[in-house]
């Protein structure tokens, strides 16, 4: 048992190749074969043409803050404030959201367009997360 204290997700079968690609540390997004574009959330078929001809392909790991918001209590267990709640949009197209890390919690030091770079939380054995800090 972990005595990792932050929720952890619990990976379905739509899930489980995004998080068994976290694991190794790379960012893999579902793709739509037929219109040719990312999306997440993980599911089977695209969201767009709704074609069920869809593969996992790696992405970049490179983006831009889209929003974020300082979080000055703890919205869940685990997590000590303040800390930055954000979505990142993906060069590929996605957003997820996320948190930032990296950097001060402050008003003054983050701005949204800043562009992100993927890194990666061994939260246990089997669950890594993908948090996003400012690119260099």
């Amino acid at each position: 048992m972990s005595d990792y204290a932050k929720p952890l997700p619990y990976p379905s079968p739509e899930t489980q190749p995004f998080w068994d690609a976290c694991k190794r540390h790379e960012l893999s997004l579902p793709y739509c074969r037929a219109c040719a574009r990312f999306f997440f959330y993980p599911r089977r078929f695209c969201p767009r043409c709704f074609s069920w001809d869809i593969d996992w392909r790696a992405c970049s790991g490179r983006g831009t803050l889209y929003t974020f918001a300082i979080q000055y209590r703890p919205q869940v267990p685990g997590f000590t404030p303040p800390y930055v709640t954000a979505i990142v949009q993906l060069e590929e197209g996605p957003r997820l959201m996320t948190n930032l890390v990296g950097i001060e919690p402050s008003p003054e030091r983050i701005r949204c367009d800043m562009p992100v770079e993927v890194t990666w939380e061994d939260a246990t054995g089997e669950i890594t997360l993908p948090l996003f800090r400012p690119a260099p």
